[in-house]
């Protein structure tokens, strides 16, 4: 079987590299290691921090793109996951830091690098609007609302949203039911349950699924602890949490998680191709896969 490259849309680093944290030289080696696993294209994930740490995270990683050789996975831009979000959805988060989605807000930390901002619709005071005209990807996450206006995606459909109701609407029935919307989905059987994998496959067209990690610095590392969005996380071999038990992200990279998929008779080929149409970009290369979704080549070109 051979396939596009993967391309990663929502992920917080690997190899105990912490995008929030990170200095450009370890942006670089990630994105070098990172090919090694299929992974082509990479848009580098960063969580509520303050104003001053987001810029600068926003500047590392900016840097590294330009530094990139042709031996490293693409960073084709900035998955902004923090700040604007719903405290009663806050996940890991730090609600403390949130801001209220506003233009104003938003310029505090702006940068044409920042092409996915995950956001809170129900909160929003025109910032949508504004996102829209600058082309970004306006993903609906931690958050309650079910009026989607304007967004193009959702951002870990379930978690951190509200959920499937038989009465009114919600985070997670509005993007199940609208067929414009990607639907970002965590498939590590630790997130989201098999039965609601099934439900979304069959709900979603084909072409709207986008397979992600939201995988940890802690993923492909011998970590067991670590200090992440300023919870202390723990990883007992299988998921990684806070203290109180609360979901820090996964620790499965995406060819994992696919491999996983295709055992259970879940995953099409086509979930592969669809980042590529949700962002509109092409990278050359493809992975070549043995019968059991193993990785046998990875060529870039």
């Amino acid at each position: 079987m051979k396939t596009k490259l993967l391309i990663e849309q929502h992920f917080h680093g690997c190899f105990g590299i912490d995008f929030n944290t990170a200095t450009v030289d370890d942006v670089l080696y990630l994105s070098k290691e990172i090919l090694k696993f299929g992974i082509g294209g990479i848009f580098p994930t960063l969580v509520t921090d303050t104003v001053e740490n987001t810029k600068r995270a926003v500047s590392v990683i900016k840097e590294a793109s330009k530094r990139q050789t042709p031996d490293m996975a693409r960073i084709l831009g900035i998955h902004l996951e923090g700040i604007f979000l719903n405290p009663e959805k806050k996940g890991i988060h730090n609600s403390e830091l949130f801001l209220k989605p506003t233009i104003e807000n938003y310029k505090l930390i702006e940068d044409d690098f920042i092409k996915i901002v995950t956001l809170a619709p129900e909160l929003d005071e025109g910032l949508i609007d504004y996102l829209s005209d600058k082309k970004n990807k306006i993903q609906a996450g931690h958050c309650m609302g079910g009026y989607l206006t304007g967004c193009t995606g959702a951002t870990h459909l379930f978690n951190a949203m509200s959920g499937i109701t038989h009465r009114g609407k919600s985070t997670a029935l509005s993007s199940l039911i609208d067929d414009t919307i990607y639907t970002e989905i965590i498939g590590d059987d630790v997130h989201v349950s098999d039965e609601a994998l099934k439900l979304t496959f069959k709900a979603k067209p084909e072409d709207k699924v986008i397979l992600i990690s939201d995988c940890l610095p802690i993923t492909k590392s011998e970590l067991k602890t670590m200090f992440f969005a300023g919870e202390k996380v723990y990883y007992d071999g299988i998921k990684a949490t806070s203290k109180e038990g609360t979901l820090a992200g996964s620790t499965t990279l995406l060819p994992d998680i696919i491999k996983r998929l295709a055992k259970q008779n879940l995953f099409n080929p086509e979930y592969i191709n669809n980042p590529y149409k949700y962002h509109n970009i092409d990278l050359e290369g493809h992975i070549e896969w043995d019968d059991e979704w193993n990785i046998t080549k990875v060529i870039k070109k």
